[in-house]
């Protein structure tokens, strides 16, 4: 009886524990996707104003950005000729949420800020950025941000 009972006891446990497991699998990749970010995110200026196409490190080979205001911008080239000749800025990202499931694709919710070389605030607003993990980690697929600010005409 008391085997029995200690079997049934085992079976019920690694029944919940195998139940748990998916969520804190999920939650793992979750966080590993967010760390990838943040330190893509970290480095995406410095990139960007070395103006030698070395930001397309942060780009799959199919990304899209898709810029406000005009039409998507897709491919590697067209993605190097975008942020050629740009002004050179630092840019701070600040995460509100990564959803996913943390296998193939996660989405980035983030706030952005961008700064001259002098540090007086340019801007800031909001991107959406599905990020694609490929054999070299994640990958920005598609980049979509916008200003918080209306348009001067």
């Amino acid at each position: 009886m008391i085997f029995s009972l200690t079997l049934l006891a085992a079976i019920c446990i690694g029944a919940t524990q195998s139940q748990a497991q998916p969520g804190a699998q999920k939650a793992r990749r979750l966080e590993e996707a967010k760390k990838a970010i943040l330190a893509s995110n970290a480095i995406y200026s410095d990139l960007a104003n070395k103006d030698d196409g070395s930001i397309l490190t942060r780009y799959t080979d199919d990304a899209c950005l898709l810029p406000p205001n005009g039409v998507p911008v897709c491919g590697r080239e067209n993605i190097r000729q975008f942020f050629h000749g740009g002004p050179k800025v630092h840019s701070i990202f600040t995460i509100q949420n990564v959803y996913g499931d943390g296998n193939d694709f996660v989405t980035e919710e983030s706030h952005y800020e961008l700064f001259d070389l002098s540090n007086h605030k340019l801007d800031d607003g909001k991107v959406l950025v599905i990020w694609k993990k490929t054999k070299d980690g994640w990958k920005m697929y598609r980049d979509m941000f916008s200003s918080n600010h209306p348009v001067q005409h």
